[in-house]
């Protein structure tokens, strides 16, 4: 067997994630690595949890990025605000609302499930009514962008319900952090994970999350050891925190945080309204291409996350062969759908760096010129 050096090609990435990546990210990855416990690397550490909480519109001081993807900070805010026996309401809209349910499931509550179609947002009056029924919930666990519909859900208006009933939120904010408004601290948010990857445009295998104070009092006050050693927050918060010396818990990933520094530093040069603003003039550019050529959009306008565009195929027009034709013919990568969605749907993504006007132009026309072939 020969095994040669691999040279990927240059991709133009509009599925549902990873997105396009700056060449200043792909250059702060080359820069020379560090030990991660060195004072200029823990010095760096200080600005990225700065421009984190500028992300997540928080001044939490525990903002942080876990060194794994976002299934790990989804992971993390279950293990370490669960124990067994805690009744928790989880909302399902879609594929990720089902890893909720099974992560609530794992740390050992007893879950009470609020469904909704998929392409719906989670309903407001449905949990209110969970809650009336179940007034004893700790938690409200609930999707804020669901990256296999493309729907959007009023995490304003379901954490102001948790907070009638003194439970706290988490929130998974994997596609929404950075594309569209998600205020943590005035939406008075608990526990929220998010994901490098997506509209951060950085390069995949980082968690940023961020959990209030009275996350933190909940995590302090348990009575049983959190069941993950590695995803213990009280035992990171060690390494993050604090002035002068750090303690080590693990060997941070160095050059993927140089890389999220200038991710999140692109963006707070940017400003967040103009990059949700960015985002939504890209979607309306792409979402009157796509209706013109007869594609109907899965979740209606009110709700639709503008970074994840969720069309239905064409009559006759074949999922895999057609996604596999744009690839090899125009380097564009569309996502295909999830679940129940599966074969029947595409996930357009435009997050980050990928959110320009030459990729919705490139993909209208890849789309137009493959589907008439």
């Amino acid at each position: 067997m020969k095994i040669q050096r691999f040279f990927p090609p240059r991709r133009i990435l509009m599925g549902p994630g990873p997105s396009d990546i700056s060449s200043d990210v792909l250059q702060a990855l080359s820069r020379p690595t560090i030990g991660h416990l060195d004072p200029l690397f823990i010095g760096m550490m200080d600005e990225v949890k700065a421009l984190l909480k500028y992300a997540f519109q928080t001044e939490n001081e525990f903002t942080i990025p876990i060194s794994a993807p976002g299934s790990a900070g989804m992971e993390a805010c279950f293990v370490n605000l669960i124990e067994a026996g805690d009744k928790v309401i989880v909302c399902r809209n879609g594929v990720f609302g089902e890893r909720m349910r099974e992560n609530a499931i794992r740390s050992g509550a007893e879950v009470v499930l609020v469904d909704d179609e998929w392409g719906q947002p989670v309903s407001v009056s449905k949990v209110e009514a969970a809650f009336k029924a179940n007034p004893d919930a700790k938690i409200l666990a609930f999707v804020h962008a669901e990256t296999s519909t493309g729907a959007l859900s009023d995490a304003e208006a379901l954490s102001k319900i948790a907070k009638q009933y003194d439970a706290l939120t988490i929130v998974d904010a994997v596609t929404s952090l950075g594309g569209v408004p998600l205020k943590v601290d005035e939406w008075k948010l608990d526990a929220v994970y998010s994901g490098s990857q997506k509209c951060l445009s950085c390069v995949p295998g980082l968690s940023p999350v961020t959990f209030s104070a009275k996350a933190i009092e909940k995590i302090q006050a348990r009575q049983s050891p959190i069941q993950s050693w590695f995803l213990d927050q009280s035992l990171v918060l060690g390494y993050w925190s604090g002035e002068g010396k750090r303690s080590y818990h693990h060997t941070a990933p160095v050059n993927s945080l140089y890389a999220l520094h200038e991710a999140l530093l692109a963006l707070y040069e940017e400003g967040l309204e103009n990059a949700w603003k960015r985002h939504a003039d890209m979607h309306q550019k792409l979402k009157v291409g796509l209706e013109g050529m007869g594609f109907k959009y899965v979740v209606d306008e009110a709700y639709r996350l503008p970074q994840l565009n969720s069309v239905y195929l064409p009559e006759g027009v074949d999922d895999a062969a057609t996604r596999q034709h744009l690839l090899n013919e125009y380097n564009l990568e569309v996502g295909g759908g999830l679940g129940a969605l599966a074969g029947k749907v595409w996930r357009i993504g435009l997050m980050g760096y990928s959110a320009k006007s030459e990729n919705v132009a490139l993909c209208l026309k890849a789309l137009e010129e493959t589907i008439k072939r």
